[in-house]
């Protein structure tokens, strides 16, 4: 399957739930029936109130700028405007490069860290993982799996160890042997949340004190089937670290993708990543104006 046509497979369910209702939008009689019409289909589509207000209230905006009669005249505007929501300028990487990965349990981390793994290995890029989820049974074991599935080096230390032991090792090991790009697993516990965050602070400030020269990000996982369950999460880790960007998981089993746009007009972070699929290759960059074609049609 060509990239493209993953891309629109995996956008399937969320393009055909939200564009059906857009599409039912663009069949109002009139402006005023199409509006309200056209904010039912988003709110219900999980675009969020903060999300739909903005493209609602732009594109009246632009309705009257640009004297524009009837709804279908409106189309080109409308996808310009979710485009401009969700579209942000993401830094190209730079090496070293150091990726902290944070999420819930449950939302696919793991598995999200070994695709990255992956699509950095097709860049030419030598990749070590530190395995600093030492809580979780079995994280080390599942993580190493995957290492080995996308060809990168896993340093792990024995259940319940410090995290942050286990990402000054891999740190040490990326700076000795040279790997371009450093992959952090991390614990997703919410049932301690205190104990928690303090060790992503931790993990943090190791990584500041050992490798400034660094390109530093960091990454939070979410499930997109969860719809707006998952822009409260976001939340919860923000009070830790500052999140650079989204791998939203799950994206090919729902028809909640409008999540999209919660999470970046709430909380101004870009998704990075989609999860559209179980094998190794199935993470992919996210494309803005792929996503909002898809949908709007």
């Amino acid at each position: 399957m060509g990239f493209f046509s993953k891309i629109k497979e995996g956008l399937k369910k969320t393009a055909d739930n939200i564009s059906k209702k857009i599409f039912n939008a663009f069949n109002a009689k009139n402006l005023d029936e199409f509006y309200e019409e056209l904010e039912m289909s988003l709110l219900s589509s999980d675009l969020g109130a903060t999300a739909t207000d903005n493209i609602i209230e732009k594109l009246k905006d632009g309705v009257f700028r640009e004297k524009l009669k009837n709804p279908e005249d409106a189309k080109d505007l409308l996808k310009k405007i979710m485009l401009e929501e969700i579209d942000y300028e993401i830094p190209e990487y730079e090496y070293p490069l150091v990726i902290l990965v944070a999420g819930v349990n449950g939302v696919g981390k793991t598995t999200a860290i070994g695709k990255l793994s992956e699509f950095f290995r097709k860049k030419g890029k030598s990749v070590v993982i530190a395995a600093a989820d030492t809580f979780r049974a079995a994280a080390g074991e599942q993580l190493e799996v995957w290492a080995k599935r996308g060809g990168a080096r896993l340093i792990k230390h024995e259940e319940g160890a410090d995290a942050a032991a286990v990402v000054f090792d891999a740190l040490s090991s990326q700076k000795a042997k040279n790997y371009d790009v450093l992959l952090i697993d991390t614990a997703g516990r919410l049932q301690t949340k205190k104990n928690l965050m303090e060790e992503l602070k931790k993990i943090y400030k190791v990584v500041q004190r050992e490798r400034p020269d660094a390109d530093y990000r960091c990454y939070i996982v979410l499930d997109a089937t969860t719809g707006q369950n998952a822009v409260s999460q976001v939340d919860i880790f923000g009070e830790a670290v500052d999140i650079d960007g989204i791998i939203l998981n799950k994206l090919d089993g729902t028809a909640k993708g409008g999540v999209v746009f919660a999470i970046s007009a709430e909380k101004e972070i870009p998704v990075v990543f989609i999860g559209v699929g179980e094998k190794l290759d199935d993470l992919l960059e996210f494309e803005p104006k792929t996503f909002v074609d898809e949908i709007v049609g």
